[in-house]
Formats: structure tokens, sequence, C-alpha cells
């Protein structure tokens, strides 16, 4: 299982390894991911930025949310690789804004 951390740094580096699978990995191997988490009526919507296709989770709780959301990440990472990952640079930071649009 591919190690997620939620985290605005870049890459960790440490010579401590990790278990994947059956297999040691080293830590610098942690990708640390931006999730936004969303809060609606019935419930809490979590997914990463930066990875390519839908990666999204859900829970009746922020903890949940996000949890269920990391899961989904680490699969579709171990599922697809290094084309997992948007071809940009990482998100250095995101922003939430509130927009008007007229219509018709």
């Amino acid at each position: 299982m591919l190690a997620i951390a939620v985290s605005s740094q870049p890459l960790e580096e440490s010579r401590l390894p990790i278990r994947r699978g059956g297999d040691m990995i080293p830590k610098a191997a942690m990708k640390k991911l931006k999730f936004v988490v969303e809060k609606h009526r019935d419930g809490y919507v979590a997914y990463p930025l930066g990875l390519k296709g839908a990666v999204v989770g859900e829970g009746e709780s922020y903890e949940s949310a996000l949890a269920d959301a990391k899961s989904a990440a680490a699969f579709h990472i171990e599922s697809f690789g290094k084309e997992a990952f948007d071809d940009q640079d990482d998100v250095m930071e995101a922003f939430v804004t509130e927009a008007s649009l007229t219509t018709g």
C-alpha cells in the first residue's frame, strides 16, 4: 500500500523505510497531496488535487470522507503509477471563491 500524507510540503525525504505489500520502499516515495473536503447536506465529499481521473471519497464526517479519499487516491496511484499524476507541477496552493454568474 502506498502511503499518502495530507500536507502542503513536497516529497518527504527520509531514510526510514515504509512497507508496501511485502517490500520495503524508502519513505522518500511518500507523495504528499492536497485534498479538498466539501460539506454537503447529506455528508462530506473529499478529493485530491493533482491526480488525473476521478478520485473521490465520501463519508458522514470530515474524517471519514478524507480517509475514504486517501484510500481511493492510494489505490489509484498503485494502479496507474506515475501516469496517475497530473503532468503539471505539484499544486502549490488551492483557493475557494464564490462568483455570481448570469445566464440567458
